[in-house]
């Protein structure tokens, strides 16, 4: 990754962005949750084909730094403290959750792990094996719960077809609601 100091053409604040060049096809922007911009670009990419395209994004580059900032400002990386009590209750608490829905759903997932992972709250490995980050515990219970029943959904459906939200949607009827506080 080459750090770039140039300004994004058309931010209002001058944005340093990740500049990665490989072998593809295309050219793409992303704004991560830390808040930096990555631009991925073809090996013989000009730079002022990489300033136009820029240049023709700027307005969803701004709208998306400014979630990621929103984002960040509503959901605070907890401190040492904070993360070992949020473990805590992660460990105390989704076993006992996922059991409850599984035997609700008549499903059995092989295991339950807590994780640290940043970007999914929850996932279902091939082996029906649940994994939840801790971080999911810094949502309402509603929420918690939505995770969890997507979660076990996977074990019956392994993508999120109709029949997967159908599934969903016996156990809680309220699911969009729910999801939306992810969001939040």
């Amino acid at each position: 990754m080459k750090p770039s100091a140039q300004r994004i053409p058309g931010l209002l604040e001058p944005v340093e962005y990740n500049l990665i060049r490989s072998s593809r096809r295309s050219l793409s922007v992303e704004v991560t949750r830390g808040g930096t911009v990555t631009v991925r670009a073809p090996l013989r990419c000009s730079a002022q084909d990489i300033a136009n395209f820029l240049s023709s994004h700027s307005a969803w580059i701004e709208k998306h730094l400014e979630l990621q900032r929103q984002y960040r400002e509503a959901h605070p990386e907890p401190d040492a403290s904070q993360r070992e009590e949020l473990i805590r209750r992660a460990r105390a608490e989704l076993p006992g959750l996922v059991a409850k829905y599984a035997s609700m759903m008549g499903l059995t997932p092989s295991g339950v792990s807590i994780t640290g992972a940043q970007k999914r709250f929850g996932s279902c490995s091939p082996a029906n094996r649940l994994c939840f980050s801790w971080r999911l515990m810094q949502y309402p219970p509603e929420a918690i719960d939505y995770v969890v029943v997507h979660e076990l959904a996977h074990i019956v459906h392994k993508n999120h077809g109709p029949q997967f939200y159908a599934l969903v949607a016996s156990v809680l009827p309220d699911h969009r609601e729910r999801r939306r506080l992810l969001r939040e």
